[in-house]
């Protein structure tokens, strides 16, 4: 399923399918590990303390601290208040993007003239409701597997998403350093190339170290 057996005890796994939101409250010293079932999929992420959600990933602190833009093993998330949310404690594709955002149905209309596409944006939504959140917490996000360059210039197209580069059974883990509540968005785009223009699956493990 992963490519790789789990290294510990496994306590949930499950299928996202194409275009959908999952989330979950992950203990402390847990491990979630997410695998692109058939490679080139864009999974959208954020997470948040659990016990006070208004703490939640951000961005600048963790390119900060990591000096770079694209993530990958060994790269932590830190939340507003710079403490460390979750390590990147196993990577198989690479690189993950920062700075691109997740899609919503207005961003669709804006930038791909098409009208009435729900994107990311709306299943987070979804994935945050039972948790008494919404709009107002969703923060710039997490993509992984997906690629969105920078290049030495400011130039109209140099910074837009990129056809992924992921290989079927592609995951990465992901260590919680504090209770975190984890939400996906399995990334329902076909107006650019991040997920090849047809969205697949896929898997979720919460694993427990021996």
């Amino acid at each position: 399923m992963s490519g790789a057996d789990i290294p510990g005890r496994v306590i949930e796994e499950a299928t996202v399918e194409a275009g959908r939101p999952w989330g979950k409250r992950i203990a402390k010293g847990d491990v979630l590990r997410i695998v692109d079932v058939e490679g080139r999929q864009g999974v959208d992420f954020l997470c948040y303390n659990a016990d006070a959600p208004e703490e939640r990933y951000h961005a600048p602190n963790t390119m900060k601290k990591a000096r770079r833009i694209a993530l990958a093993a060994g790269d932590v998330l830190y939340s507003d208040v710079a403490r460390p949310m979750m390590t990147v404690v196993a990577d198989t594709c690479g690189h993950h993007d920062t700075i691109g955002g997740c899609c919503s149905a207005p961003s669709n209309a804006m930038l791909y003239g098409v009208k009435g596409q729900p994107g990311c944006r709306e299943n987070f939504l979804a994935a945050l409701k039972p948790f008494g959140l919404g709009r107002k917490d969703i923060v710039p996000n997490i993509n992984f597997f997906c690629d969105v360059p920078v290049r030495d210039s400011y130039r109209l197209g140099d910074t837009v998403f990129q056809p992924g580069t992921s290989k079927p059974g592609d995951y990465v883990d992901l260590r919680a350093e504090m209770d975190v509540l984890a939400v996906i968005s399995n990334c329902p785009q076909v107006n650019n190339p991040c997920n090849d223009g047809e969205p697949t699956p896929i898997k979720v493990v919460i694993w427990r170290g021996e």
